[in-house]
């Protein structure tokens, strides 16, 4: 019959067994699922976990000397009793000797000053190294580079900077300033904002300058000029400020027409330079006429010394010369008269003289035949 009733039960396999807990129980009592870990172990075993550092000093801050909760004080469960005041006490020291050396050490590179001040007021200048001061808030320590080049662009971007000449000219103006910061007190106390102060006055002095200058000094080889005298002018309106800043130098970059003018400042650039060369050319036709007119002042002087020292010869030398001059050019015919007898001249087949006209335009025509005559020479 045992038989017969175990061969009845379902097999193994497909029962289904009550989960064990975590424990290593069978869940015999009475609960079903997993057990909670933290519950007590079956059997009744119960595990005292050990305390930590932290509640070692929250049991130890509290004052108690014991478990529970019992003996906090203050208020929010903030530590009391004599214990607690000597952990406020060593707490608020470390606080204390960490900000002291926090603000009282100063590390000042080679390149820097530190500008020292009490309850705000100018107490010195620190050099490189390691320096001490008092804790804050009784000193201050302003750390500025006194090294470092500074350089400011004119214009910002690629915009434009246009600036009227001295001849009333519109030009495109980029240059650059470069400045360092040469007394460390001046720079932190007099200006507010060094960089907009360096900014202003570089160009109010760019502008005055190219203000009495003109176009052609502008964009042609009086950019050094006009580079040092913006320097200096630019020093100068700082040295009033009392700034501390000096100028190192100004660089133009470009000094051109407006981009929307360029066509039209072509233009009157190129009749600028034709008006240059009429006049050049002007000058050099006055001044052949002079030296022409010169010369024959001073053939005519030679002239008149040699009339004083021969007047009748010199007359009748001049008379033939200008009787040669006026009679080489036109045509002519000599007749002599011997016993008061004038002979035929046939005037008509006489030889002239080519015209000089006719020859450069036409070939000259074939040379008559002399007529022979008696007496007449031609």
């Amino acid at each position: 019959m045992t038989i017969f009733l175990r061969w009845f039960q379902r097999p193994d396999i497909l029962a289904t067994e009550t989960p064990k807990g975590p424990w290593g129980g069978s869940g015999d009592d009475g609960t079903s699922g997993p057990r909670n870990p933290w519950a007590q172990p079956p059997g009744g075993r119960k595990t005292t976990a050990k305390p930590t550092a932290l509640d070692e000093f929250l049991r130890k801050a509290r004052g108690s000397g014991g478990g529970g909760g019992g003996g906090t004080g203050g208020f929010g469960g903030m530590p009391s009793g004599a214990n607690a005041r000597a952990l406020w006490a060593i707490g608020v020291a470390i606080i204390a000797v960490v900000w002291i050396l926090f603000t009282s050490v100063h590390q000042i590179g080679p390149q820097q000053r530190g500008v020292v001040t009490y309850f705000g007021k100018y107490a010195g200048t620190l050099d490189p190294g390691v320096r001490l001061t008092m804790p804050a808030p009784i000193a201050d320590v302003t750390v500025v580079d006194v090294q470092k080049i500074r350089t400011d662009n004119f214009p910002v971007g690629d915009g434009e900077n246009l600036t009227l000449t001295g001849d009333q000219n519109i030009i495109d103006l980029a240059y650059s300033v470069r400045w360092d910061i040469a007394d460390p007190r001046d720079y932190v106390f007099q200006l507010a904002e060094p960089n907009d102060t360096v900014r202003a006055a570089a160009e109010s002095a760019m502008r005055a300058v190219v203000a009495t200058t003109t176009l052609d000094q502008a964009i042609g080889t009086g950019r050094t000029v006009i580079e040092q005298r913006v320097a200096e002018l630019t020093q100068q309106i700082l040295n009033d400020y009392k700034s501390g800043v000096r100028i190192q130098g100004v660089a133009i970059k470009q000094a051109a027409a407006p981009a929307r003018i360029v066509e039209d400042f072509n233009a009157v650039t190129a009749a600028q330079q034709e008006a240059i060369a009429n006049l050049n050319q002007s000058r050099s036709y006055a001044q052949q006429v002079v030296a022409r007119a010169q010369g024959e002042a001073a053939s005519f002087d030679k002239v008149y010394e040699q009339y004083k020292l021969a007047p009748e010869v010199t007359r009748r030398r001049m008379y033939y010369e200008t009787m040669e001059a006026v009679l080489a050019k036109s045509d002519k015919t000599i007749v002599e008269t011997p016993g008061g007898v004038v002979p035929y001249l046939p005037l008509s087949n006489a030889k002239r003289l080519p015209n000089p006209e006719a020859v450069q335009t036409t070939p000259a025509p074939a040379a008559a035949a002399a007529v022979p005559q008696s007496g007449a020479a031609q």
